[in-house]
């Protein structure tokens, strides 16, 4: 669809108020107007969302918007619909009678942008009423792409159908139908930017990669030597930053509700947040640490994407994750308005002899990641050839996360989102689990500039005098 540049900035203006884009965002529009598959790689805070919004409100038809969490989702379409603009969401936690009304609108085709989740997009009656040929779809989005890497072979298989998501509906609509396919994330190095384009089958996309630099991020690390001087070095550092706003990472729900409890008892204004709450509570809890009323936020990976706080002066990662990408996300929620934000992780010494916590805890992450592939590779000597999963994971159980793995590592093929054939051969080598955790282990542990690393990481090529002057090893 083509699109007078005027329009498209007289628009712009309108619902959001800025004078102009920031590059790349109009191109990326220009690019999804005109039906063309994209990847965008776009450090946090960059304006992605906009990308995406603003061509399906030029455009009669449905955006689908496929987002990993409900609070991301939720705090996109409340922004969408202060402005009066016509999009909606579905999740499980919707009451009957909100769910029969966000129906009612797609089938009217009152609807330009529908947030939902992968699961959510292939329950049965929705996925029905999707496939009507009266109804237009012009895109699909992938939000948070990164998602799809992290969580699609382990705990949200769904992901890994998505591929054949666009194939199955086109094939439900009259012919010469196109439906574009655009995936969105702030992290993706070069291998997950292939693991996103063949699991999405994106045709040729245009790629726009912006550098994740980001001179204002002060990156630090700071070897724990028991896990008393961790919690202390925690201690110490928040209580210089008191009345800054910040963040502190945990990896498991008990962990951040254990260390908010504790920091409490210390005088602290904190609360724990983990996708284990009620939507009432975490949407609280949002509201509350926006406003100030929390100085700070202990959480799991479930709080940040989406919840729009551009003045976080200082995060701490009390525990690491095991991949490098989920790292640069969440320190990437520190200083979005351009101002200095320190961010210190705090790691358990590198032997482990003497504290354990980091080591024990990628170990049962990579044991656990190993385990879950042998068994895959045993349930296919087990599952048809060919078939449906709804009825396979009737008889397996484990079946969902089986197929992804075995999709993810070539030896199978989705026909349509729900069925599938197991191949003979297997088309490509497996990552092996321990291969995930080594870039996050050399940036912790090796020596030179950690923007340095993080940037050669990312497939953003330095010299190797390269030096940020603000990071530990720099100063």
């Amino acid at each position: 669809m083509a699109v007078n540049q005027d329009i498209i900035l007289r628009e712009f203006r309108r619902i959001w108020g800025y004078d102009d884009f920031r590059p790349p965002q109009g191109e990326i529009v220009q690019t999804l107007l005109t039906g063309r598959d994209a990847l965008i790689i776009m450090p946090t805070g960059g304006g992605k969302s906009i990308c995406f919004q603003l061509p399906a409100l030029l455009q009669t038809g449905l955006t689908l918007v496929i987002s990993p969490l409900v609070a991301l989702m939720e705090n996109q379409v409340r922004e969408l619909r202060e402005k009066q603009l016509p999009a909606a969401l579905l999740h499980s936690e919707l009451l009957v009678g909100q769910r029969r009304q966000v129906f009612t609108a797609i089938e009217q085709q009152k609807l330009r942008l529908l947030y939902l989740s992968p699961e959510t997009l292939l329950s049965p009656r929705l996925w029905e009423l999707l496939c009507k040929p009266e109804l237009k779809i012009n895109a699909i989005i992938l939000d948070e792409a990164h998602c799809l890497v992290q969580w699609g072979d382990t705990f949200r298989p769904a992901y890994r159908r998505l591929g054949a998501v666009r194939r199955s509906l086109m094939a439900a609509k009259p012919k010469g139908t196109k439906i574009s396919f655009a995936a969105f994330t702030a992290t993706a190095d070069p291998l997950a930017q292939t693991v996103i384009t063949e699991c999405l089958e994106l045709q040729q996309p245009q790629v726009f990669r912006l550098n994740p630099y980001r001179s204002n991020l002060n990156p630090s690390v700071r070897i724990c030597w028991s896990s008393r001087q961790r919690y202390h070095n925690l201690l110490y550092f928040i209580q210089k930053k008191q009345k800054q706003p910040g963040l502190v990472y945990t990896r498991t729900r008990r962990d951040s509700e254990e260390l908010a409890s504790r920091l409490s008892s210390q005088g602290l204004v904190t609360v724990a947040y983990h996708a284990g709450l009620g939507g009432e509570v975490r949407r609280r809890i949002e509201g509350d640490w926006i406003e100030g009323k929390i100085p700070f936020v202990v959480s799991t990976n479930a709080f940040g994407m989406g919840i729009n706080k551009s003045d976080v002066r200082w995060v701490v990662h009390y525990q690491v994750p095991l991949l490098l990408s989920e790292y640069v996300q969440e320190i990437g929620r520190g200083g979005r308005d351009g101002e200095s934000a320190d961010v210190l992780a705090l790691v358990s010494e590198p032997t482990g002899w003497l504290d354990r916590e980091d080591k024990r805890r990628a170990e049962f992450f990579i044991n656990s990641m190993g385990e879950t592939q042998k068994q895959a590779l045993q349930l296919r000597r087990k599952l048809p050839q060919v078939g449906d999963i709804e009825e396979v994971s009737k008889r397996y159980p484990q079946a969902a996360i089986a197929l992804a793995i075995l999709h993810a590592q070539g030896y199978l093929y989705w026909q349509d989102p729900f069925k599938y054939t197991i191949r003979d051969n297997l088309a490509k080598k497996p990552q092996s689990p321990t291969d995930i955790g080594n870039a996050m282990h050399r940036y912790l542990y090796g020596r030179g500039c950690r923007w340095g690393y993080l940037l050669t990481a990312f497939g953003f090529s330095q010299g190797s005098d390269f030096r940020c002057g603000h990071c530990d090893r720099c100063r």
